[in-house]
């Protein structure tokens, strides 16, 4: 059965952050992951997991500035040393934590930057990273964004989160796959999910168009997340979808996992 962790940045946002984690528990989640951690001292969020039995599944690398609109700084050239730090700084978050598991965000390309330019320089950093990581036991993890919400967003497909592992050349990076996002720019998941089932150890998913809950849009989720489990997927489903009313409301579609 589908392993279910709640979002606490887009979920249960009736509650302040630090008490999302009891709203999660009593909603019946035993993960949870977020985008970031960093706005808060990492040793109270491992008091709000214990207190609350939660496992933390996953979190972003630092990722610019994100109130300023950025969206990851993995394909910037002249943020190398700034994305470097953020490693450290993310290793010290998930290791307190508990986290096995961190997704670096390639980031917008610069109007400036060539794609092949952007494509190195992200290769560079993974490989800065992802034997960091590893030393720690964390995965590494990138993940495809739709151009639709991120417009101008580096890493879109699965293909090129493939083409981009085999050219880093480490056997700690992964694919985070999220389906709301692949389904707007490839569909065809069930087929795309089996072929790359090894390299896809995190997944994500909301319902198209609105990003709101299953249920909500055209994905067959029922179908999908039977699929998953039928293929042998073990690993979490991160629910990263903004509610269409009122958290407790809309997670119908989750009871049979929870």
């Amino acid at each position: 059965m589908p392993k279910l962790a709640a979002n606490l940045s887009l979920m249960f946002n009736e509650v302040a952050f630090l008490d999302r984690f009891a709203a999660a528990a009593k909603a019946g989640f035993k993960g949870v992951e977020y985008l970031f951690p960093y706005d808060y001292d990492k040793h109270v969020l491992k008091q709000k997991l214990a207190e609350h039995k939660l496992t933390q599944v996953l979190h972003n690398l630092p990722a610019g500035n994100w109130a300023g609109g950025e969206r990851g700084i993995g394909c910037h050239r002249d943020r190398v040393a700034e994305f470097e730090a953020g490693v450290d700084t993310a290793l010290e978050y998930a290791s307190t934590l508990g986290c096995t598991q961190v997704n670096c965000l390639a980031g917008i390309r610069p109007s400036h930057l060539d794609p092949v330019d952007a494509r190195e320089i992200f290769i560079r950093n993974l490989q800065f990273a992802a034997p960091r990581l590893k030393a720690a036991g964390i995965k590494l993890l990138i993940e495809a964004i739709n151009t639709r919400d991120i417009p101008g967003f580096f890493l879109t497909n699965t293909a090129q989160a493939v083409d981009i592992i085999k050219a880093v050349g480490s056997d700690n990076l992964f694919v985070q796959y999220d389906i709301y996002h692949m389904q707007i720019m490839e569909g065809d998941l069930a087929p795309t999910i089996e072929k790359n089932l090894r390299l896809i150890p995190h997944m994500q998913l909301a319902d198209t168009p609105g990003r709101h809950e299953p249920g909500t849009g055209e994905i067959n989720y029922p179908f999908l997340l039977d699929f998953i489990d039928r293929i042998g997927y073990a690993g979490w489903v991160g629910c990263e979808y903004k509610p269409a009313g009122r958290t407790e409301e809309g997670l119908g579609w989750a009871k049979p996992y929870l």
